[in-house]
């Protein structure tokens, strides 16, 4: 079943979110590596769910001029 695009947004966000608690985890235990990683995986989850919603607010203004 294809999935849609506000729900992969929601997704990215989830996963985001996810990743920014594991880099806290991580960082509590002293592994300032693994912390790193994945503050940068969450990084590029944010920027890619607030790519995909900016295509979302584009779609629905054009769809408003129509």
């Amino acid at each position: 079943m294809p999935q849609s695009t506000h729900e992969r947004v929601a997704e990215l966000h989830s996963l985001a979110e996810h990743a920014h608690a594991a880099a806290a985890v991580a960082h509590g235990k002293g592994d300032h590596f693994t912390a790193h990683e994945l503050s940068k995986k969450a990084l590029e989850y944010s920027m890619n769910a607030y790519r995909q919603s900016e295509e979302l607010v584009e779609e629905a203004r054009i769809l408003a001029r129509q």
